[in-house]
């Protein structure tokens, strides 16, 4: 039995589609707002979506539903399939970028290009990296660069704390994880930030499901294929901030990997989407995409 999909779409119908993939464990309402209202007042159709267990999206049952992260994979197509589209131009953020890599890999009919936003190179082992940094492990020769301490000191702190004991607790939590991410290469919005994490928490049917993202990619560690970025035969721009936390210099190893990639920094951007990257992330996207 498949699950249901939450989507909208802006735009007109008859604008070149632009699909937004967003990351583990978060709901499509993280591409923001103006970013894509400046999508569509470009001439585009701009699809978002929630990926299964978080958001609108349905909740699984793992114990009785398992599933991996190739069935995670697989809801971007039926997206498109439920929205009537042959293809698209796929835009990308974190492990939703992973996402991307892999179907201009296996399906590059369905890729008008790709956009990849503060992502790793598919197949180059990120989760493992950053688990080793959170135990403390030496990572081996050849390696991806680590996170930032700063992203490690977190999130070991977090492993250890106990549940938020109400929903204030919970999203002071969700605000400090947006402030990690958000690095300090810009101000910081802490009521931006509440007013967006509020609305994360009420409009998730359960917030705890997004824990099965991490149960998905454990049950298939090897999701990501070794040495097929050269097959991808989308335009692809790789986008990446100065001041990165999760994945630093990243950017530039997917850039290498896939023929005729662009690698655009921005400056003072980390892992999130603030309102001073907006203009510059939706210039390079509508001149990515423009026919």
């Amino acid at each position: 039995m498949q699950n249901t999909i939450w989507s909208e779409e802006f735009g007109s119908a008859d604008d070149a589609p632009i699909l937004l993939i967003m990351g583990s464990m978060s709901q499509g309402i993280l591409w923001p707002d103006e970013f894509v209202g400046r999508l569509a007042a470009g001439g585009r159709r701009v699809i978002r979506y929630d990926h299964r267990d978080t958001g609108m999206s349905d909740t699984i049952d793992f114990s009785a539903q398992p599933y991996t992260w190739d069935d995670i994979k697989d809801d971007v197509l039926r997206v498109m399939d439920a929205h009537g589209l042959d293809s698209a131009h796929l835009v990308c953020h974190s492990a939703g970028g992973l996402l991307g890599q892999f179907i201009a890999v296996e399906r590059p009919e369905r890729v008008r290009t790709l956009t990849v936003i503060g992502s790793s190179p598919l197949g180059g082992g990120e989760g493992q990296v950053i688990m080793r940094a959170l135990m403390g492990q030496p990572q081996p020769e050849g390696s991806l660069p680590e996170p930032t301490p700063e992203f490690v000191a977190f999130y070991r702190d977090l492993m250890a704390a106990p549940p938020a004991a109400d929903r204030r607790d919970q999203i002071d939590r969700m605000i400090a994880e947006e402030r990690l991410l958000h690095g300090g290469g810009l101000p910081f919005d802490e009521d931006a930030s509440r007013r967006l994490q509020e609305r994360v928490y009420d409009r998730a049917r359960d917030l705890a499901a997004v824990a099965n993202h991490r149960l998905a990619a454990m049950a298939k560690p090897d999701f990501e294929p070794v040495g097929v970025l050269e097959r991808v035969k989308a335009p692809t721009l790789v986008i990446e901030g100065t001041h990165e936390p999760a994945k630093p210099g990243h950017g530039a190893l997917i850039a290498a990997q896939i023929p005729g990639a662009r690698l655009l920094m921005i400056e003072g951007m980390g892992h999130t989407l603030p309102p001073e990257t907006h203009e510059p992330l939706a210039t390079a996207v509508l001149n990515h995409t423009a026919d």
